[in-house]
């Protein structure tokens, strides 16, 4: 049976705010202007009220924004945008790098079982230079029994209670890579992190994992 491709996807409401940022400082958007509402947002982009409202958050988060009760979303800073717009254009040449890896992958499918051999001898060498080298990831499968389902990453405090940083989150056949902290967990999900043999151990107790996936 030939595996499925995956594909590395950009969360849609990181994708949302970044097109909101660049109208900023295109000077689509000017400062105390007042743009749609969550609901008009989600319309407009074709997406959900809360991937919406993730959007808003992560432009509020960087003080580009105002979202008030009743007042609707505010433009608060130029200068902010303008410096998240240019952090952008280091991560377009990842994100070429990405797509590229995703061709790659699916290319190697006519080749899977030299693939399969020298994954296992990886895993192998893996084990051995974890220890030393704390930039391998761990992977770890969500199951039913963890306590955050569909809680975000921000929510739960992953870092604080595990000590180990998530680098990407394989959901179904599709990968995030660095999911930012409105990334959710799910049943089937895929938990990729560094840390050492500690945080390991901290991640399967905190999501009541027991077995990491080899």
């Amino acid at each position: 049976m030939e595996p499925k491709s995956i594909q590395i996807k950009q969360p849609r409401y990181q994708i949302i705010a970044e097109d909101i940022a660049t109208k900023i400082v295109e000077k689509k958007y000017i400062i105390g202007d007042k743009i749609y509402a969550r609901s008009s947002l989600a319309s407009q982009y074709g997406v959900s009220a809360e991937t919406a409202r993730r959007a808003i958050a992560v432009l509020q988060d960087l003080n580009i924004v105002e979202a008030t009760k009743g007042s609707g979303v505010i433009i608060t800073s130029y200068e902010n945008a303008a410096n998240f717009v240019h952090r952008l254009e280091g991560i377009k040449s990842v994100r070429e790098l990405q797509k590229e890896l995703s061709m790659s992958i699916e290319k190697q499918f006519a080749e899977l079982n030299n693939l399969q051999e020298t994954a296992k001898e990886l895993i192998n060498r893996t084990n051995r230079f974890q220890s030393v080298n704390p930039f391998v990831p761990f992977q770890l499968e969500i199951g039913e029994s963890c306590p955050y389902l569909s809680k975000s990453i921000s929510e739960i405090n992953f870092w604080q209670n595990t000590r180990a940083t998530i680098v990407g989150i394989r959901k179904k056949n599709e990968l995030l890579l660095s999911p930012g902290p409105y990334a959710t967990l799910e049943v089937g999900d895929i938990l990729y992190f560094i840390g050492d043999e500690i945080c390991l151990s901290n991640a399967e107790q905190f999501l009541q994992v027991s077995k990491t996936l080899k």
